[in-house]
């Protein structure tokens, strides 16, 4: 059964780093098993590397294009913490600085 994971939470920094960190170990476990040199396994773990990052970053660039750009109003509501019903604009008795 396959689930949806939506928003920020579904790819963490220290969820990259162990994984990162799991994959390069299994190529250079794989590598000293092969008996590829000491220069192999540095090289095929430096590209294994790049790989994953260059991945992560378009991940992070396809969360970022995917999400809706946001009003400058609503971002000022959100940082106030301010509920302003949908359509509605902030005047001075809604909560404006001014």
């Amino acid at each position: 059964m396959l689930v949806s994971v939506d928003g920020p939470t579904s790819m963490s920094l220290p969820k990259f780093i162990a994984g990162m960190i799991f994959a390069l170990a299994i190529v250079v476990g794989w590598s000293s098993f092969d008996a590829a040199s000491f220069g192999t396994i540095i090289m095929r773990a430096v590209i294994c590397a790049v790989i994953i990052q260059v991945g992560y970053f378009l991940l992070v660039y396809a969360m970022i294009a995917r999400g809706r750009p946001m009003s400058a109003d609503k971002a000022r509501q959100a940082d106030r913490g301010i509920r302003v019903a949908e359509g509605e604009k902030l005047t001075a008795s809604r909560g404006s600085l001014r």
